[in-house]
């Protein structure tokens, strides 16, 4: 059985919803970009497009809306302290104390611009109240 060009290309335009967070996409249509740069261009890492480039949704739903990812972010880095312990208690056995913060502050240090995008990512699919609108989730260059 033989698909169509279009049937295909919608198919494939179609992203889930795990992609669309890991990629720092729209929620609405899942193809924009939520982020003006990439992650590690320290000057731009925290710069939020107003709206999506795909399909004009607004990304901030209100004035100072993203300082809820705080919380968020307080969660992704507890997670990644006790991530840090557990791997060096595990592995390395015993260590003192110095060992663990340091470890700790160097991962915080250098995951610093993800844990800080990802938490705006997901208190915007979480309580943006965007939905997903699949009419929307093809690229309209095609």
């Amino acid at each position: 059985m033989r698909i169509s060009g279009t049937v295909k290309a919608k198919e494939m335009a179609r992203i889930s919803l795990g992609r669309a967070i890991l990629q720092g996409k729209c929620p609405q249509c899942r193809q924009g970009r939520l982020f003006k740069s990439n992650a590690y261009n320290l000057k731009k890492f925290t710069r939020v497009n107003d709206h999506c480039s795909n399909c004009n949704v607004q990304f901030a739903r209100g004035p100072r809306f993203f300082e809820g990812a705080m919380y968020i972010s307080y969660v992704l880095n507890v997670g990644l302290f006790l991530t840090s312990a557990f791997i060096i208690h595990n592995f390395f056995g015993k260590q003192p104390v110095s060992v663990y913060m340091t470890s700790i502050i160097v991962a915080v240090i250098l995951l610093y611009p993800l844990l800080f995008r990802y938490s705006r990512i997901i208190f915007l699919f979480a309580f943006g109240s965007i939905r997903y609108n699949e009419a929307m989730g093809t690229d309209q260059n095609n």
